[in-house]
């Protein structure tokens, strides 16, 4: 069932991803950066914060006219101030909502990726606190309304002695004390919010905290747009003396107040509850079949860390060399958080396929998957090549490519270093290589995408030398959804390769570095 539910939501994505690729491209496709977005959408809402601040009144008498003077009588910079802090506030609900989806349908969340799934949970609760708080700082029929429920909400719980309740339907039961609550809570919360922020990306390898430039200024854009054309206002003053019957609701952090008149307020909990475990569970229902992971062989590491700086995960580290060999430090392998993607075989100087030795042996390898099985599924995928031209594909396990009979399939096709290309196509096993990989900005294993191009255009080590014809190499970025379009591209590609001349024979022979 689980599986189900994650090729639906996956599909869904793929609906909305393709168009949004053809309008902005790969890189600023919106739901490619949901996790910069979260970021970029906090900050606004911190400085936005700050800004309104300088004119807010925390009195229980003065709160409500303080905020009625931000969106009236300044309203041009305070107004739209105002109205920023709650379409960002409610634009971070999307795009953690969306890039909790996301990953679920990728299956994302698993294995060693609990760590950033489950320190996602609280920071969810902690961005509907304050929320929330902001809402009750307000001080309108609606303030009123969430003071209520929240406090109907918490009253049912036995840590209260008295109910809370009753200070909100009577006139004369606050004070302004409530406000300075009010105001620290709205402040303490989303710092610690930031801290968790940080501890949810620790184990992420340049984790990607603010979109591109362009995508930022569309956003500040579209926010200022909507700021003027439907801007932010209060409800009414509140009055304790009467219940507040009708007010319109924030759907993005209320969707649960209403339930509580349906379900009673157990209810209510019991819904939160049995979701906040599903979801915290999730990651081991089932747990993830791990290969095992990247072992590392001292005899040929030289501490170049090119593994350490390539890995996704922070799953390499660099220590101090534990053998007699001349070099000051050795890569090493958690393996709690390493995933068996290949891309560290890759980025390893000595994981080269021209050596005559039967069995290669590199500076760290997978030891499901090593590079002389690499090699030898190579040749043989080559040999059995019988059309003209010789297309051979190396594709990613999770890319549209993976279901091509003949493929060459590996978990990462950053995985395959550039040198195995070389080695293709000097040693004349096929025409023309293609790289079969995820979707640009759907990377599985996050960074293969960004390496394997990097490294084929000589910007990474190790790069593709420029004795490759790179006329008889294409990358192809499409989903596991799109083989259809990962097959066009390669029947392109083979039809291009088709049209070159003959290339002149030739035989490299390199020795072992």
């Amino acid at each position: 069932m689980m599986s189900s539910v994650r090729g639906a939501l996956r599909w869904g994505f793929e609906l909305v991803e393709r168009p949004l690729d053809r309008l902005f491209g790969p890189a600023l496709n919106p739901l490619g950066q949901l996790g910069a977005l979260g970021f970029f959408f906090f900050w606004i809402v911190a400085v936005s914060g700050i800004y309104l601040f300088a004119f807010f009144d925390t009195g229980i008498e003065r709160a409500f006219g303080s905020v009625e003077r931000i969106s009236t009588t300044w309203w041009y910079h305070a107004g739209v101030m105002r109205s920023f802090h709650r379409y960002a506030s409610d634009l971070m609900v999307v795009t953690v909502a969306l890039h909790l989806l996301r990953e679920f349908s990728r299956d994302r969340y698993r294995g060693a990726r609990w760590f950033s799934w489950f320190t996602g949970l609280p920071l969810v609760a902690l961005i509907y606190i304050s929320g929330i708080t902001g809402y009750w700082l307000v001080w309108d029929r609606l303030a009123q309304y969430v003071a209520v429920v929240s406090s109907e909400l918490l009253d049912w719980l036995p840590i209260f002695g008295e109910p809370i309740a009753r200070n909100f339907v009577a006139t004369g039961t606050l004070s302004n004390r409530f406000f300075t609550l009010m105001v620290f809570l709205h402040v303490a919360v989303p710092l610690f919010l930031l801290f968790l922020m940080w501890v949810h990306i620790l184990r992420i390898s340049r984790p990607r905290i603010n979109p591109p430039r362009t995508l930022a200024a569309l956003s500040l854009v579209a926010l200022v747009g909507v700021s003027l054309w439907h801007p932010a206002l209060s409800q009414g003053h509140v009055d304790l003396a009467k219940a507040p019957v009708e007010v319109g609701l924030d759907w993005f952090f209320l969707p649960l107040y209403p339930l509580g008149a349906l379900w009673g307020n157990g209810g209510v909990w019991a819904l939160l509850g049995a979701f906040s475990i599903m979801i915290g569970l999730m990651p081991w229902l089932p747990p993830l079949r791990r290969a095992r992971a990247a072992a590392v062989d001292l005899d040929h590491c030289n501490g170049c860390a090119r593994c350490a700086e390539d890995c996704p995960y922070e799953a390499i580290r660099m220590v101090p060399r534990t053998d007699k060999l001349p070099f000051p430090t050795e890569a090493r392998v958690d393996p709690a958080l390493c995933v068996s993607c290949g891309i560290c075989v890759a980025s390893c100087p000595s994981s080269t396929p021209f050596r005559r030795s039967d069995e290669l042996r590199t500076g760290i390898d997978l030891p499901d998957f090593p590079l002389t099985v690499l090699r030898e599924r190579t040749i043989a995928a080559a040999g059995r090549l019988a059309a003209t031209p010789r297309v051979l594909v190396f594709a990613c396990a999770h890319g549209g490519g993976a279901g091509r009979e003949g493929a060459v399939i590996l978990p990462c096709v950053a995985m395959a270093p550039p040198s195995l290309i070389d080695f293709v196509l000097s040693r004349d096993l096929a025409d023309g290589v293609v790289v079969a990989g995820c979707a640009e900005n759907a990377c599985h294993h996050r960074l293969g995408v960004a390496w394997t191009g990097q490294r084929f255009a000589g910007k990474r080590d190790p790069y593709l030398r420029e004795r490759v014809p790179r006329e008889r190499i294409a990358t192809v970025w499409t989903s596991a959804l799109s083989a259809g379009r990962a097959d066009e591209a390669i029947a392109a590609f083979a039809a291009r390769v088709a049209a070159l001349p003959a290339p002149a024979p030739r035989r490299v022979r390199e020795k072992v570095p």
